[in-house]
């Protein structure tokens, strides 16, 4: 469990089937790069959220995930946040999105891409302090436990980063197409999905029969309308405050 690493190319094969860039959450992203000509991504992943209209450069260690990135992106970079292959200062902006819990040496990670970064350091990431509508933790509190030693305090990003932050509550909509867990708020039956489950990383990090558990207790409750009955309402809102945060970062 001290481990937040997880193992991508064994368990991300179908990832971007559920993973993909949602515009709204992706127009947010690319006003915070600002007028930057020429981006690193890290943890680049399959390509979500990577603006077309600038020169990137995406950074990821697994090569499952660089498999799956689409032709109309530049294939990724074979590289690791902990040491980033390129001299100080040579990008206009940086983006880290939903990566930096699976950094084991966090710090260092921040600090090399604030070295090669001349302006803003765009991070979206979860705060496991704030305030959410999302009801995951009533069923599996074992994943809420996860996810707060997985992505830690959001100081623990800004004090690496040092300059000037600003962070942005992102709001999730109902439709959102990218499948992290607070995506689902108004859809529940997606989480009996076991496609869906893979592609959120909280699950492999839960002890032997969790999973199982907090499948069937959700199952059973969809079917007898207990759900219903208690998160029903937020079936009609368009969209939710979670825990959901854009960390905005400059020298």
């Amino acid at each position: 469990m001290n481990d937040p690493a997880f193992d991508y190319d064994h368990r991300g094969h179908q990832y971007a089937s559920v993973r993909r860039a949602d515009p709204r959450i992706a127009a947010e992203i690319h006003a915070a790069l600002g007028d930057a000509k020429r981006v690193l991504n890290v943890g680049a992943g399959s390509g979500s959220y990577e603006p077309t209209d600038r020169y990137v450069v995406p950074l990821e260690p697994s090569q499952v995930m660089r498999r799956q990135r689409p032709g109309h992106l530049a294939p990724a970079l074979i590289g690791t946040a902990d040491a980033i292959p390129f001299d100080d200062g040579a990008f206009d902006a940086a983006m880290a999105i939903l990566t930096v819990h699976h950094w084991k040496e966090r710090g260092r990670c921040l600090g090399e891409i604030r070295r090669v970064t001349r302006g803003p350091i765009v991070i979206m990431t979860f705060d496991p302090d704030a305030a959410t509508m999302f009801w995951m933790r009533d069923y599996a509190p074992e994943i809420d436990d996860v996810e707060r030693r997985r992505y830690g305090t959001i100081e623990s990003i800004t004090g690496a980063l040092g300059g000037r932050t600003g962070i942005v509550p992102i709001m999730v909509p109902r439709d959102c197409a990218d499948g992290f867990q607070a995506a689902f708020y108004a859809r529940p039956e997606a989480f009996l999905d076991p496609r869906v489950r893979r592609s959120q990383s909280a699950w492999s990090f839960l002890a032997p029969g969790v999973e199982d558990r907090v499948v069937k207790t959700l199952s059973d409750d969809l079917a007898s309308g207990r759900w219903d009955g208690r998160y029903g309402h937020l079936r009609a809102l368009p969209a939710i405050q979670c825990q959901l945060r854009l960390i905005v970062a400059m020298p």
